[in-house]
């Protein structure tokens, strides 16, 4: 059972248990970046986020909240524009993220997914923004519990190389469960928001030091390694 012909011993290693627990950890408050899909007046998407905010501060985060209004299509401008690199700075900055979005017609809303889709998947500086970072999904809707948005996030999120957390937030009549003053009213709701800010503050102290180490992959180490020795060797002209 310990014949494999097929994998490459210079790209595959057992993993490194003092990379995964390492001694010294950071101490700064976790930062995490929240993102919501809708620029109504009464946003609730927004509010929301606002609400998980004020959580996580206190539970000893630095929270920020990006403001979508102005950002363009991603076909329609450069990411040299002013809305895109404000996005793309915070999602470097974060060691964290919060995605809330209304369902609109069955499905996350447009402005929800402009922001997701300018987020590259490839190095800024040899940096890449969102692997191995910690990511909680919430959703909102006007009529009855859905679940499609936060599962849609979660396909996302997979794809971008974040860390979903196991738990998630889906409010139903959402415009019944915020007062005039754009809080959110004590309920079962509001407790799953305070259970799900909790669960993502634990997952990022807990993988912020070691994030690269956990999406480490065999697959690129050989891509990679195979990629230098044919650069390497390739005949001089």
């Amino acid at each position: 059972m310990s014949d494999t012909p097929n994998l490459k011993d210079e790209a595959f290693f057992a993993p490194d248990m003092a990379a995964l627990f390492p001694s010294e950890r950071s101490t700064h408050r976790p930062r995490i970046l929240l993102l919501y899909g809708s620029l109504r007046k009464t946003s609730y998407s927004r509010l929301m986020a606002e609400e998980a905010a004020r959580i996580l501060e206190r539970l000893g985060c630095e929270a920020r909240l990006f403001n979508p209004s102005g950002l363009p299509l991603v076909d329609d401008a450069t990411e040299n524009d002013p809305k895109v690199q404000e996005l793309r700075e915070l999602v470097l900055w974060c060691e964290g993220m919060v995605w809330s979005s209304p369902e609109r017609h069955g499905a996350m809303t447009g402005l929800m997914k402009t922001q997701i889709d300018w987020i590259p998947l490839a190095p800024i500086g040899g940096v890449r923004p969102t692997q191995g970072k910690t990511l909680a999904v919430m959703q909102v809707e006007g009529g009855s519990q859905s679940f499609n948005t936060v599962n849609q996030l979660r396909i996302l999120g997979r794809w971008m190389r974040l860390l979903t957390i196991p738990n998630q937030s889906s409010v139903a009549k959402a415009w019944d469960e915020f007062d005039d003053n754009g809080r959110m009213k004590p309920s079962p709701y509001y407790d799953r928001v305070v259970d799900v800010m909790e669960e993502l503050v634990k997952f990022t102290w807990l993988t912020r030091d070691i994030k690269e180490h956990l999406v480490d992959r065999y697959s690129e180490r050989v891509e990679s390694r195979e990629a230098l020795s044919e650069r390497v060797n390739k005949p001089k002209d």
